[in-house]
C-alpha cells in the first residue's frame, strides 16, 4: 500500500495541515527508521515507514486550528478516527493499530474514565515492537513551534505532566529504544 495515496487524500496540497503533518511525519518515520536499523529490530523497513507517516492521519478531523485542522473532535480522538479511517482505507492493521495506540506513552482504559477523557474507554496501549517503536520517536517532535527534535529531558517533562504513569511508560519504551542514559 501506498501511505502517499491516503495522505494525499486527506491533506491537499499547499495547505497548512499538509505542510505541517509532512514535517511532522517525516521526522517521526526518519526516527523510527533510524532506531529500527539501528538495533536491527526485526521489522520490515516498509512497514515502519508506512505505519510512522499515516501514524497521525485522524488530526484533519479534530479541532486544532493552529496546525490547521477544522474538525469537530478533541485532538485526543485522532489516533481512534485514523485508525478507523485507515481500516477503512485498506491499510495494514498493524498500521491503524499503530494511530490508535501512540497517544501519549499509550492510554489505559482506567485513565480515560478517571481523566474523563472523551474517547471511548478502552486500553490504547502500544504493544507490538512497531506500536511501540513509533509510539516512542512520535514523542521526539511536535506539531507546533520550530518542530525540531525535542532532547530527552524535555520529552520526559511532557511526559509527567501527563502524569508519573505516562513517564514511566515512556521511560520503559527509552530502555527498549535508546542506547542514551536517563
Amino acid at each position: 500500500m501506498d501511505y502517499n495515496e491516503i495522505i494525499d487524500k486527506y491533506y491537499p496540497a499547499d495547505t497548512l495541515r499538509r505542510a505541517i503533518y509532512l514535517k511532522h511525519c517525516e521526522a517521526v518515520a526518519d526516527l523510527a527508521v533510524e532506531i529500527a536499523e539501528r538495533l536491527a529490530l526485526p521489522l520490515e523497513i516498509s512497514d515502519v515507514r508506512g505505519a510512522a507517516m499515516l501514524h497521525d492521519i485522524g488530526i484533519w478531523l479534530t479541532d486544532a486550528r493552529d496546525i490547521g485542522c477544522t474538525g469537530s473532535l478533541p485532538y485526543i480522538s485522532h489516533g481512534i478516527v485514523g485508525a478507523s479511517l485507515l481500516r477503512a482505507e485498506g491499510a495494514p492493521e498493524a498500521w491503524a493499530r499503530v494511530a490508535e495506540r501512540h497517544t501519549g506513552a499509550g492510554i489505559t482504559a482506567a485513565e480515560v474514565e478517571a481523566q474523563k477523557l472523551p474517547i471511548p474507554a478502552a486500553d490504547y496501549m502500544p504493544e507490538t515492537l512497531l506500536e511501540r517503536l513509533v509510539c516512542y520517536a512520535d514523542k521526539f517532535y511536535s506539531k507546533s513551534g520550530d518542530m525540531a527534535r525535542k532532547p530527552l529531558d524535555r520529552v520526559r517533562r511532557s511526559m509527567a505532566r501527563i502524569s508519573p504513569d505516562t513517564l514511566a511508560r515512556f521511560d520503559r519504551l527509552h530502555a527498549e529504544f535508546s542506547t542514551e542514559n536517563i
